[in-house]
């Protein structure tokens, strides 16, 4: 179930919004120019897939934004739990590199859930967003929106990432510790459990 938080800036002391309603949370986030929606799940796909068949279920949602949208790149990236201690430590590296604030000045930040799940946190104006995103949820981050991402202790999710520019993911770090004084990816699934 996906989870909209919203948060005075200040802290997260007085939450002003917490819904998981789908038409609550677009309507939420629409006045940041942020996009969300819901696609349909494809099914039949294995458990961890690889880009191309991942591509192919969803080619004509990926085909249809591509074209109304103009971007130039599409990959699919995600993570899954293995027991190697290789994973644990890149995980941990990606999961530092995501979690602090940063824009984007020449992109928006545009997902969508294939499986598994991810927290994107939206700096905007006075208020952070946080948005607990699960298969089937596609956001769109404008360039320029102060925001991070969190995918947890245990990562595992793959998502479709839709790129204007052929660089791919450029992030502006703010140096702001504001991430630091949220819930984590972890405490707003502890949330939604909860609520």
């Amino acid at each position: 179930m996906t989870l909209l938080i919203t948060w005075p800036d200040s802290g997260p002391d007085n939450p002003v919004r917490h819904t998981a309603d789908p038409s609550e949370i677009a309507a939420a986030l629409a006045p940041a120019g942020v996009r969300y929606e819901q696609w349909p799940l494809r099914d039949g796909l294995p458990e961890d897939p690889g880009s191309e068949a991942v591509l192919s279920a969803y080619r004509d949602a990926v085909d249809g934004l591509a074209a109304a949208e103009g971007f130039a790149t599409i990959d699919v990236v995600g993570l899954r739990p293995r027991k190697d201690l290789g994973w644990r430590l890149t995980a941990k590296a990606e999961r530092k590199k995501f979690l602090s604030e940063h824009t984007h000045d020449d992109d928006d930040e545009v997902r969508f859930f294939v499986a598994g799940a991810g927290a994107f946190y939206l700096h905007v104006g006075s208020e952070v967003h946080a948005v607990l995103c699960e298969a089937g949820d596609l956001l769109g981050v404008p360039r320029g929106t102060k925001h991070w991402f969190d995918m947890g202790a245990a990562p595992s999710f793959t998502v479709i990432r839709f790129f204007h520019e052929e660089s791919g993911w450029i992030g502006n770090f703010t140096g702001s510790d504001i991430a630091l004084k949220f819930p984590d990816f972890d405490g707003l699934v502890a949330a939604r459990t909860a609520a």
